[in-house]
């Protein structure tokens, strides 16, 4: 239902911003810079206004912490903010070929035989199996969410109605982490290989800096240029850009189809033996590393603002799409590992050392330009996802609303977009980024899980219609998946030598999402697409992102708490003011909400 909500006046002053400055029949620049256009709410009009605004900390937070949007909010309000529109030009064509361009890249060739080695021997396909079944029930999910909610945020904007607010702008923290220290690396690799390519040393393209601390000695001028390079391309047109990448997508598939042809002719099944040398375990670990290799499809569900038909094109593109490179990484892996012995495998070329075993050694030129290619389409569908995350997040004023605008040409997020990649590029450029790796994978892990529990908060809960008895059912069943979820997690990372916790924990989260779809009823259907077998694949998803999160290991646990306690310092201090003015700002015009 559609209620029309009277402009009220804001404490602490009048404020005017985002769509609601333009007066009637006023264009303002679009290459503008003052300070109302970075920080225009009224808790950063002066030193005292801010004062001001830190002494009600307290009540300010309370009101976030319990406010959630709404589907309206996120599609009409927000999007206001940007001044002018992003394009609808994509289809489901482009879409399968964005998530096949954003996830195959550097993965499946650099980490296949490190954990194939070190970890799950010859069962590695298991594990990539293991990993892309958790990525496809997220995208799963993701694809019911950007149907309904064809927003750019994507995670963020799901997070954020069904969650609130402050679980959303951790996620929101969460996802511009991943994107600069994914791209910074992913910059770097390419370096990398096209050294490997031009017959070099992985870092002799780099500049040696002895002044610097280790690890951030090796400047990488390279790697910036690629990544000005790529968002420059992004920046111009979001049809033009997702054209160019299933074109040269193309070239990817020629040399997949080569490793598998030509692997298996000189596949020696002999090499399977022992088939778990590590065993289970090695198998999950491993499954917890590779999964980097699947991360990027839900940069395709930040494109449902730009979707002609997002209901049908977004669960098409980014199902079918995450499904075919399921299938290519589990029979990739199985090649690698029949074409050599998994103790003789080279953890950093694996796939050219097999091939020049075989007495292929002009392959290793090959499959290092597929890799190229591959981090070349994965910086270019980044760009466009990661600029469109950042518009999303500067619309609710998280960061500062200048990162909204939307060029009224290209329409296209110039200014989100920039701020990524200047970023990335000085990261890139200093940093070897080995520390932050292991934060870029748990933040993603981190962001699946809780958007799969969203979308059992979506199914099972609307506002103004059910009742608290069934509220309650629904908050104790949730707790009770998520705790034997991260128990059973908790437990495999304790090396136990019996199965007394598995016989616990398993149960526990079979009876809690079985007692989910029993007591408790749903109160709200898919508008176009949904999930299948709801409660069972949200709640399984949820099982899997945690289980893999524990796999991760105690160091990557800390890092990722350092990350979130300075991310909570920037919330007290700027976020929570920006948004509380935003959502009790004037508006000259009328403010649309939806009551789910």
């Amino acid at each position: 239902m559609y209620t029309v909500i009277p402009s009220m006046e804001p404490i602490g002053g009048e404020v005017s911003h985002g769509a609601a400055s333009i007066s009637a029949g006023e264009e303002r620049s679009y290459w503008r810079w003052s300070k109302n256009d970075f920080f225009p709410e009224p808790s950063f009009r002066n030193w005292g206004a801010y004062r001001a605004a830190l002494s009600r900390t307290g009540p300010r937070l309370r009101d976030r912490l319990l406010h959630r949007s709404t589907d309206a909010a996120e599609l009409l309000a927000l999007p206001r903010r940007s001044e002018h529109g992003l394009r609808r030009c994509l289809s489901w064509w482009d879409l399968a070929w964005l998530g096949f361009g954003s996830v195959v890249g550097t993965g499946i060739f650099v980490i296949t035989g490190q954990e194939a080695r070190f970890a799950a021997g010859p069962a590695i396909p298991l594990s990539y199996a293991a990993a892309g079944l958790s990525a496809l029930l997220s995208s799963f999910v993701y694809a019911e969410f950007a149907s309904d909610v064809p927003s750019a945020g994507g995670s963020f904007s799901y997070l954020r109605i069904e969650l609130g607010e402050f679980l959303a702008y951790l996620a929101a923290a969460n996802i511009l982490l991943e994107a600069l220290v994914g791209a910074a690396g992913l910059a770097r690799s390419w370096t990398s290989y096209f050294a490997t390519l031009l017959g070099r040393e992985p870092d002799s393209l780099r500049i040696h800096a002895p002044a610097l601390a280790a690890g951030f000695d090796l400047l990488d001028p390279i790697a910036v240029v690629v990544l000005i390079a790529c968002s420059s391309v992004a920046l111009f047109g979001t049809r033009g850009t997702s054209t160019l990448n299933w074109i040269t997508s193309l070239l990817s598939v020629a040399v997949i189809g080569f490793i598998i042809v030509a692997g298996f002719i000189h596949a020696d099944p002999a090499n399977l033996a022992p088939f778990f040398p590590n065993g289970a375990k090695g198998v999950f670990e491993a499954a917890a590393v590779v999964y980097w290799a699947y991360t990027g499809f839900d940069m395709v569900a930040t494109m449902a603002e730009e979707t002609r038909n997002p209901a049908r094109d977004v669960p098409l593109g980014l199902v079918g799409s995450m499904s075919a490179i399921t299938v290519v990484y589990c029979v990739m892996a199985l090649v690698l590992v029949m074409m050599q012995r998994f103790d003789q495998l080279d953890p950093n070329a694996a796939y050219a050392v097999a091939f020049a075993a075989a007495g292929m050694k002009w392959a290793k030129y090959l499959v290092a330009l597929g890799a190229l290619k591959g981090m070349t389409t994965g910086l270019l569908v980044g760009a466009l996802g990661q600029g469109r995350y950042t518009t999303q997040i500067a619309r609710a004023h998280m960061i500062p609303p200048y990162f909204a605008l939307v060029h009224p040409k290209t329409g296209t997020p110039v200014y989100a977009t920039l701020l990524v990649t200047i970023s990335s590029a000085c990261i890139a450029f200093f940093s070897s980024l080995d520390v932050l790796a292991t934060v870029s994978s748990i933040s993603t892990l981190f962001i699946f899980a809780l958007v799969a529990l969203a979308l059992l908060v979506r199914r099972y809960y609307n506002r103004e219609v059910t009742p608290r008895a069934n509220l309650l059912k629904l908050v104790f069943f949730l707790a009770v998946i998520v705790a034997s979820s991260v128990g059973a997690s908790a437990y495999w990372n304790s090396n136990p030598k019996g199965w007394i916790g598995y016989a616990i924990t398993m149960p526990v989260w079979f009876l809690s999402t079985l007692g989910l779809a029993v007591f408790v009823p749903q109160q709200r259907a898919p508008k176009v697409w949904g999930v299948p077998l709801v409660p069972w694949l949200p709640s399984l998803s949820i099982a899997t992102n945690l289980f893999l999160m524990g796999s991760l290991g105690y160091e990557a646990f800390v890092r990722f708490g350092i990350c979130t306690a300075v991310m909570l310092v920037y919330y007290v201090l700027v976020g929570l003011h920006a948004t509380y003015d935003a959502a009790h700002e004037e508006n000259d015009t009328e403010t649309i909400k939806v009551e789910a």
